[in-house]
């Protein structure tokens, strides 16, 4: 049997940095990523064969748990058919119309491959559409890792951004605005001085890459009001709130429609796929229809969409959210006590079955306010619960998942854990 370090070690001689994702190389806490062998329920398994409870579940679509077996029996039932086709299924259409039940704003959808090319796909049908170039994000909101869309803000608050990563040019983001989450005023000097030129506004309209970040009241309110005035495109990044904060999203929630929205994770259970969908008049657009090109050999794949039919089929049973969101604020309700008895300066919120957890007296509003938060004490808290048999995130910037199969048990045990992790933090 191989130790984590050692796998560590073998991966980091044939893959950079030994991770195929950056977060996984634990980087940002120290130490030595922990190397999966299987995972069932509510926990997963090392390589050492070490038990972990589980709370990242593929960063969201283990809404189910790992391994629901009827998930893992319509994946078995299509493989047997063909892994995939290049070609156009009756499963799509079942899935196309599964999400447009459930999300009224998608009149029609597009399925990709992963959330990345989601976005990507839906900035260039804004952009198609309007005919204009610049685009708005916020700082902290991540949506993928298209040249366009990996940008901070710039020195002033309506400058253009500026790369955050190597190999990516300048001209690439010089369209793109980048603002402050939940800075409703900055969005409105924004729109009145590039109005005419902006495409499109693309939002998580509840963050999940900077922790979780709520949108405060009026927020995407405003978004909605200034694009419709200005004739651009709002879009909602969903591809992590989608079917995993409630019924219908972040939109179901707050009842603001977005003009396109993108999903991935919780719509593929697990195996890689992604949509972008809205208004039909917008994806009139998309080629074989309109000028906008997008393509994907697998785009539609039949063992992802069949994973992803039934794992919605299963998340539409009556009741399924009410106890998702019980477990889910259990488990940061109990944590912030435990926290507090300590002495601890500590918060979370949560929304469905998604959390976020932060060493600050309050819980933050931008990525400003989760960057003032102890991330030191975070690491310290990471590694104690690591050793527990408890799996965070491993950083302090992503938030935390919940699934269906996370019962007070093992709620219960995450929280007596995190009592004496806290004990030794005070």
């Amino acid at each position: 049997m191989s130790t984590n370090a050692e796998l560590f070690e073998r991966a980091c001689r044939s893959i950079p940095g030994g991770v195929n994702s950056p977060v996984r190389a634990f980087r940002s806490v120290g130490g030595t990523p922990r190397f999966v062998a299987r995972a069932q329920g509510p926990y997963f398994w090392d390589a050492e064969d070490k038990r972990y409870i589980d709370y990242i579940g593929s960063w969201g679509p283990a809404i189910l748990g790992h391994a629901h077996p009827a998930v893992v029996k319509a994946v078995q039932d299509a493989a047997v058919h063909g892994l995939s086709y290049g070609a156009p299924t009756e499963a799509e259409i079942e899935i196309a119309e599964l999400l447009i039940e459930r999300l009224p704003s998608m009149e029609q959808v597009r399925l990709v491959s992963s959330g990345t090319e989601a976005t990507m796909s839906a900035i260039r049908l804004a952009r198609g559409a309007t005919g204009r170039n610049k685009i708005v994000k916020f700082e902290g909101c991540y949506h993928g890792h298209a040249d366009s869309l990996l940008v901070k803000a710039g020195s002033g608050l309506l400058t253009f951004g500026n790369p955050t990563s190597a190999g990516v040019p300048a001209e690439f983001v010089s369209h793109t605005i980048v603002l402050d989450y939940n800075d409703s005023n900055a969005v409105r000097e924004a729109f009145n001085t590039h109005g005419k030129d902006i495409a499109c506004v693309i939002v998580e309209p509840m963050a999940g890459n900077m922790n979780l970040v709520k949108p405060v009241p009026g927020f995407l309110e405003t978004l909605r009001e200034l694009c419709t005035k200005h004739g651009a495109v709002l879009v909602f990044d969903e591809v992590m709130t989608g079917f995993r904060v409630g019924p219908r999203g972040v939109q179901g929630i707050t009842g603001v429609t977005p003009d396109l929205t993108t999903l991935a994770k919780v719509i593929g259970g697990g195996m890689p796929i992604g949509a972008f969908g809205g208004r039909a008049d917008i994806m009139a657009n998309i080629a074989p229809l309109g000028g906008v090109y997008q393509a994907g050999t697998l785009s539609g794949n039949p063992v992802a969409v069949a994973a992803g039919i039934k794992t919605l089929e299963l998340l539409g049973e009556p009741g399924f959210y009410d106890k998702l969101g019980a477990q889910t604020r259990k488990l940061t309700e109990g944590l912030t006590e435990r926290a507090k008895h300590h002495g601890i300066a500590f918060s979370a919120d949560s929304e469905g079955g998604m959390f976020g957890i932060y060493f600050a007296a309050n819980v933050p509003k931008s990525l400003n306010d989760v960057s003032a938060s102890d991330i030191d004490r975070f690491k310290k808290f990471f590694h104690g619960m690591l050793d527990h048999g408890v799996y965070f995130a491993p950083s302090a910037y992503e938030a935390g998942f919940v699934s269906a199969m996370h019962d007070d048990s093992v709620i219960d045990a995450t929280i007596i854990a995190a009592d004496s992790v806290f004990k030794s933090l005070a």
